[in-house]
């Protein structure tokens, strides 16, 4: 049976040895152009993979992979929009480009796009991260969109400050992995920074910030077994959502959670929270230093945690980021777009390429290989690995569904609990003039959220 097995390896590389021997010439290379949405040091990172290719396999097999566009994923959206449409001023569709599902969905319907199972085999698309494949297959079943890297939502925390609080208040870093333990935490943290100013009262500090209530959401229906968007609409009589209420509206107005429109990041640097909820791709926004009100500043370390979990929840994160497709030309520009793509997601590249991103790797080997390889990151890019390959290995991973009101949904959602929390909160401040804590908040909550769900 062994030996019949190595013939038929054998045999297939033989053939798909055939295959590039007919198609690609190392003595007159193809040109595949490509676009993508990394920026920054990503870009450095992007340009030395792309490099490395073309100067071994890429110089090998006869085929040059050429950036002709970096910009931002909407801006790839617009102008692959305006090449579908075949608009005045449209550029010139690429070979190969980075996209979300929902503009893929748009290329898709026009019969733009590469099954990229034509060129991966099950056994191969099998290595990879099986939630991270199925995002990339749209409705009609087919597999358009290869992942190359995914977010998730982890939890950044300057130990420098939440130690010192920790040696005063009965919590503990086990605390954090539930979102019960960080409500626990918030109510502590703000007495804890309200007490430190006696002569004045209420000016206590949110302990956390979340990027995205939305995320937030859908992340504890995830958990909790429940869809936050059932039939294109917001699901807010279930009985989920109270949880969601319970977690982030009511602690904003008693200010143990931040009410705050940009990202945590921001927030950290001041020192104005401790904590913040957002994705592993921000990883590069967060500042070595607080700098406070008054100038003084101090370092800030950094422990990076999974994302917490609902009471009697699953282990259950949201994941992010597009991938790579291939875009309908001809069959040797296809076959040298599926060859790149198999060489880029290897567990070797991978690893190079999220080692400097904040990305999880895409297939099952690169997580295992995290801590193996020898590439040198700084203690926060670290820690980001050491969180990222636990919930790699431990939760599952959900995706949001293409849908083309999901944005307006997103929209609607977010600005509408962060405008209840905000309105709510300055009452609640405006009340503690003339009444206890626990009569100003049952005030200024009252059927708050039976009006909010009944917006839907």
């Amino acid at each position: 049976m062994k030996k019949f097995l190595v013939c038929i390896l054998i045999f297939t590389l033989l053939l798909a040895g055939c295959k590039s021997n007919e198609l690609l010439s190392a003595k007159n290379p193809v040109t595949i152009n490509l676009w993508h949405n990394y920026g920054g040091l990503m870009k450095d990172t992007m340009d030395i993979l792309i490099d490395e290719f073309n100067e071994t396999v890429g110089r090998e097999e006869g085929i040059i992979i050429n950036v002709t566009s970096i910009t931002g994923s909407a801006t790839i959206h617009e102008k692959l929009k305006m090449a579908v449409n075949d608009e005045p001023g449209a550029p010139e569709l690429p070979d190969i480009t980075t996209l979300y599902p929902n503009t893929a969905l748009l290329l898709a319907e026009q019969g733009l796009l590469v099954d990229i199972e034509s060129h991966f085999s099950k056994e191969e698309l099998s290595l990879f991260i099986s939630e991270f494949v199925e995002e990339g297959r749209l409705p009609d079943g087919k597999l358009y969109v290869l992942p190359i890297g995914k977010s998730t939502e982890v939890m950044f925390l300057n130990t420098s400050i939440f130690n010192r609080f920790m040696k005063d208040a009965d919590v503990s870093y086990s605390d954090l992995y539930t979102f019960e333990g960080i409500l626990k935490i918030a109510e502590e943290y703000y007495k804890w920074t309200d007490d430190q100013t006696p002569t004045v009262e209420n000016d206590g500090k949110a302990f956390i910030n979340y990027d995205s209530v939305f995320n937030m959401a859908q992340t504890i229906f995830k958990q909790s077994n429940e869809e936050l968007i059932v039939d294109g609409k917001l699901n807010l009589s279930s009985y989920v959502f109270e949880d969601v209420w319970c977690n982030y509206l009511e602690p904003a107005v008693k200010g143990y959670v931040s009410i705050y429109d940009g990202y945590g990041s921001d927030l950290i640097k001041t020192g104005n929270v401790v904590a913040n909820i957002g994705s592993t791709a921000g990883v590069l926004f967060y500042s070595d230093m607080v700098t406070y009100e008054d100038n003084t500043t101090e370092p800030a370390e950094f422990l990076i945690l999974p994302c917490p979990v609902i009471d009697k929840g699953e282990k259950i994160a949201i994941q992010r980021g597009g991938g790579m497709c291939i875009i309908k030309s001809n069959e040797t520009k296809e076959y040298a777009a599926g060859i790149f793509l198999k060489w880029f997601t290897a567990p070797e590249q991978n690893l190079k390429f999220v080692s400097s991103t904040g990305y999880i790797p895409v297939t099952e080997k690169a997580v295992e290989m995290t801590n193996d390889n020898e590439i040198d990151m700084d203690d926060k890019m670290r820690s980001l690995q050491n969180a990222t390959k636990e919930m790699a290995e431990k939760y599952n991973f959900f995706y949001t569904p293409v849908i083309d009101n999901f944005d307006e949904l997103e929209d609607i959602f977010h600005n509408n609990l962060k405008e209840y929390a905000l309105l709510c909160r300055n009452e609640y401040l405006n009340l503690l003039n003339d009444m206890d804590e626990k009569d100003a908040f049952d005030k200024v909550t009252e059927n708050k959220y039976q009006e909010f769900i009944k917006q839907r």
